[in-house]
């Protein structure tokens, strides 16, 4: 979530009155929200000596903190040992929700130490991130795991975290990001509002300059999402001498970089290189989109939505061939025989947790807990009904599995005041 702050005078040019006001509305009450959050809550650079990072005070922390790992498994070497200090950089649109969701279970299991935003389930994105995000925080401490939404600054987010901390990330092919973010998002893109007809992904990628200025507001969601979410211009070319070098530098900060498109194959690789168990990566698919709201795209749409999103496609690339080297050295066959008792394993879950054997639509959601949220002006967003006669041993776990980041992040005592007045207002508001 992020809250969209926008008063614009030419409202009015708005064919739907319905919708001018409801705009107009949304405009003054989630400006009225940013300034009472930003007065209570300042984001500041923090300034200081090196002794406020966490690197210099981390065993002192960690030793008094009761942080436990999971034990080893008889499948696991000798020389393996949990790794519990995690940097996940949550991308949008990629699948990182279900990563969350592992992240969020591993970590409330161990009882480790996340580094949570106040008030809201990122940090202040689209913002660049500053440590003074970071709920309750103070120079020198010290957390295990970074895994909210935020717009990347590694020398900001290495103060917060030991000198040992695994950074993992996800992508997925930036066409299929691109038409998910636009039917996501553009409702809240103020260029977006001048298409018109059925198929508005398609109108801006036959004219995207007609619709898109780089310095407009939430353009971003617009092109190379990707780079804008590592903190890079996401305005840049494909074939600018700058986007290779920006992601030279991305490789050699990142331990472990996922695809969505292989998301098992993903998932056995963070789990060996975090040294974790089978149990731990177990996971129903989060935040997953009804196949009706899913835009079609031809091959000539691809083509355009390919070439105006090239700086990510080179980003993918580059990281699509260094995740199949990892997969080379990993063994294919060590590779099918895990994905498949991972399979087995998300199997039995399912027959396990779920009531309806699969996903529903959000009107046919029984208990709010398992609601997902929504995207402006609609119920896309699919989710779960629990099955009600569950063995009691497994059903914490079923629970967690299928909890929404929102409410998985207001049980574990994150304050989300601004997130859900954010709600009410677009569900009230803005619904269209």
């Amino acid at each position: 979530m992020q809250v969209w702050v926008f008063m614009m005078p030419g409202i009015i040019g708005l064919k739907r009155s319905l919708v001018t006001q409801g705009l107009i509305l949304w405009g003054v009450f989630t400006n009225i929200i940013l300034v009472l959050y930003c007065l209570k809550h300042p984001t500041t650079m923090i300034s200081g000596s090196q002794e406020d990072t966490c690197p210099l005070r981390v065993m002192k922390r960690l030793k008094t903190s009761g942080t436990t790992a999971a034990p080893r498994t008889k499948s696991q070497p000798e020389s393996c040992s949990p790794r519990v200090n995690i940097m996940f950089m949550k991308t949008h649109k990629t699948a990182s929700s279900t990563i969350l969701n592992i992240l969020l279970r591993f970590g409330e299991k161990h009882k480790l130490k996340f580094a949570f935003p106040d008030g809201r389930n990122d940090f202040c994105y689209p913002s660049a991130f500053l440590r003074s995000q970071v709920k309750d925080y103070r120079p020198g401490d010290c957390f295990n795991i970074v895994c909210n939404h935020l717009r990347f600054d590694r020398q900001e987010v290495a103060k917060l975290l030991p000198p040992d901390t695994v950074y993992v990330t996800i992508l997925r092919d930036p066409v299929d990001l691109f038409e998910s973010s636009f039917q996501y998002y553009h409702r809240v893109i103020p260029l977006t509002w001048r298409l018109t007809g059925e198929n508005k992904l398609a109108q801006f990628l036959n004219s995207p300059h007609t619709f898109y200025r780089p310095d407009a507001f939430n353009s971003f969601y617009l092109k190379n999402l990707l780079l804008f979410d590592f903190g890079l211009d996401n305005n840049r070319e494909a074939d600018d001498p700058g986007v290779m070098s920006d992601i030279k530098n991305l490789a050699t900060g990142f331990d472990l970089v996922l695809i969505a498109e292989y998301f098992e194959e993903s998932l056995i690789l963070m789990k060996d290189i975090l040294c974790w168990t089978m149990e731990d990566i177990l996971y129903f698919k989060l935040n997953a989109r009804k196949t009706s709201s899913v835009s079609r795209l031809s091959p000539a749409m691809r083509g355009q939505a390919l070439q105006w999103n090239g700086a990510d496609w080179k980003l993918y690339q580059h990281f699509n061939t260094t995740f199949w080297a990892r997969v080379e050295a990993f063994g294919r066959d060590r590779m099918r025989r895990q994905v498949k008792e991972l399979r087995r394993r998300n199997a039995e879950m399912k027959v396990m947790c779920l009531q309806d054997g699969g996903a529903v639509e959000a009107r046919k959601i029984h208990d709010s807990r398992f609601l997902p949220w929504q995207p402006v002006g609609e119920s896309s967003i699919l989710g779960y009904n629990m099955k009600k006669s569950i063995n009691p041993k497994f059903r914490a776990l079923c629970e967690k599995m299928l909890t929404p980041e929102i409410q998985y992040l207001s049980d574990l005592g994150v304050s989300l005041w601004l997130t859900r007045l954010w709600g009410w207002l677009k569900d009230t508001l803005l619904v269209v």
